[in-house]
């Protein structure tokens, strides 16, 4: 039973309520009030309802709503809404006033008693509370008959003030300070128990109110935490997310305006707008499962990989010299010293000439070795078989990777071993990116960890399909996308938007370690191909660009 239905029901056991058209009325309106309170989501839409009604229902020209808050270690009344319509250009801003005895909501919010005054210039001289006259003065407007009522929650706890003003005898009449006593009168005390069911019900739809917004908080505050904790995995996309929800968003508004086409059957709400921004926001939070050196690869080869590479290349060349220098002591063993040192001329000591080749294998050797280097080092960027100038030399190049994969040296147990073993050659001998095929697997993984994780969430039903949306963001239109292999029409509209923006931010991102960012033509005309290859709509595709939703992102077109 709610607190109003209790009140109605007090009214009726004590037969204060007769049995007349004019007493039967306000009752009537109290029940559609508690209605549209329920109804209402906005706290400032809420709290000018509940005004408006108030004042509907006792006839008053003016009033105000005070909110209690109790955020700092003082708790403080905020002025939220007024309205007065004697006075309707008078405008009046949100302001905090201590809460204190001396004002007439303060007195009322610390004591949690009504007052109903019917002539608040005229006090009595023992009262601790004072009207403020400053309104008054300012607008040359008269307060004279005040109901002030607390607003207490399910608990008993006052949250808020509810201050009527001067309860008009016709609803028409406009109120001044020369006519205040003729055209007002008093709240009687039936007027004042039906508001206090009134104040009793709106605050119960406050404290609603204001519990769903703390929850909206809330959930805020989580995805923002979620996309941090995203970015601390994989700092390479920071603001990857952030910027793909700025898309979406604009996006989406965009297809709400549009008229003709296939787009236009598309309409999404503020709620549906909001659903598909967390679900962008979210949308990459499953790469917390995937293996953090993966995330963080930049290059074909792992950093580790690439030191033990250099370290076998240095003990190649340490053992290559070490050979040497064995070969040509071996060699002075065989031959007489006198022999060496009889010789009158270098052309005349073929002993010298057989050195000299040793030294010569030896630079030769090390010059092949550092040619091989410099080669590994080159293909193991992510995007050189990519390049222009590998292509002039690809035969040469590949002629050079061949034989480095064939290379042996002896290792510090003498076994021979290959100096690039066949793993490290086909991470070297990726075409495209960085990535291995397993590798790619496992990034790919990233879209399933995020389903299965938002699906254990239990969301609220504005926001059921937010896990579908962010499960189909890598799936294309002709089913060659993942996990699902989904095709047209089995994604999700929502989901279209999201791979678009996706797309875009992935080729404009100046963040990426493993490629370069592309001018904002060249992305829009990959989004084109893509599209016609019917990867992605080419509807969301050619709004994107006609409306240049890419701009939000502070990206313009040269």
């Amino acid at each position: 039973m709610t607190v109003l239905d209790s009140h109605l029901m007090t009214f009726e056991n004590d037969e204060l309520v007769p049995q007349s058209a004019q007493r039967v009325e306000p009752i009537e309106q109290l029940l559609a009030i508690g209605t549209a309170l329920s109804s209402s989501q906005n706290l400032e839409e809420l709290l000018n309802l509940i005004l408006s009604k108030s004042r509907e229902i006792t006839c008053s020209d003016a009033g105000s709503v005070y909110l209690l808050d109790r955020t700092d270690a003082i708790p403080k009344l905020l002025f939220k809404v007024a309205q007065n319509d004697s006075q309707p250009s008078a405008t009046l801003n949100e302001f905090a006033m201590p809460l204190s005895r001396k004002s007439l909501a303060g007195y009322v919010a610390l004591t949690g008693k009504c007052l109903n005054l019917s002539d608040a210039y005229n006090l009595p001289s023992d009262v601790p509370y004072q009207i403020d006259l400053s309104f008054d003065r300012d607008f040359s407007y008269r307060t004279r008959s005040v109901l002030v009522l607390p607003m207490q929650d399910q608990n008993g706890e006052i949250i808020g003030v509810l201050q009527l003003i001067n309860r008009k005898i016709r609803p028409d009449a406009i109120v001044n300070a020369e006519n205040v006593e003729e055209v007002t009168q008093p709240y009687s005390e039936w007027e004042e128990r039906i508001l206090r069911s009134l104040a009793s019900q709106a605050a119960i739809s406050i404290e609603r109110n204001q519990l769903q917004e703390s929850i909206e908080n809330l959930f805020e505050s989580f995805v923002k935490a979620s996309v941090e904790l995203i970015e601390m995995r994989d700092p390479t996309t920071s603001g990857h997310s952030e910027r793909v929800a700025q898309l979406v968003v604009h996006l989406t508004k965009e297809v709400n305006s549009v008229s003709t086409g296939l787009l236009r059957q598309f309409y999404f709400t503020d709620r549906q707008i909001k659903e598909i921004r967390y679900a962008a926001l979210l949308h990459d939070f499953g790469k917390v499962c995937v293996p953090e050196a993966i995330l963080g690869k930049r290059k074909k080869l792992y950093p580790e990989q690439l030191e033990s590479i250099r370290h076998r290349f240095a003990l190649t060349k340490r053992t290559l010299e070490l050979e040497t220098a064995q070969a040509k002591y071996q060699y002075l063993l065989r031959k007489p010293l006198q022999h060496i040192m009889g010789a009158s001329s270098e052309a005349a000591c073929p002993y010298c000439q057989d050195i000299e080749k040793l030294d010569t294998q030896l630079a030769q050797e090390i010059e092949k070795l550092d040619r091989y280097w410099r080669l590994l080092v080159e293909v193991n960027e992510p995007e050189t078989f990519e390049h222009e100038e590998f292509h002039a030399f690809s035969e040469e190049a590949l002629a050079q990777l061949t034989e480095l994969s064939q290379y042996t040296y002896r290792d510090i147990d003498g076994q021979l071993k290959p100096l690039v073993s066949l793993q490290e050659m086909a991470q070297l001998m990726i075409p495209r990116g960085n990535l291995t095929p397993e590798e790619r697997l496992e990034i790919e993984a990233h879209v399933t960890h995020t389903y299965t994780f938002l699906q254990r969430i239990p969301w609220t039903t504005h926001f059921k399909n937010l896990p579908t949306i962010a499960y189909a963001h890598h799936e294309k239109l002709d089913g060659s996308g993942y996990p699902q292999g989904l095709k047209d029409k089995d994604i999700p509209i929502q989901a279209q938007i999201l791979t678009v923006a996706d797309i875009y931010d992935a080729l404009t991102a100046s963040d990426r370690p493993y490629k370069h960012r592309l001018p904002v033509q060249t992305s829009l005309e990959i989004l084109r191909q893509e599209a016609s290859k019917n990867k992605i709509n080419s509807d969301l595709v050619d709004l994107f660009e006609q409306r240049q939703v890419f701009a939000v992102l502070g990206h313009f077109l040269e």
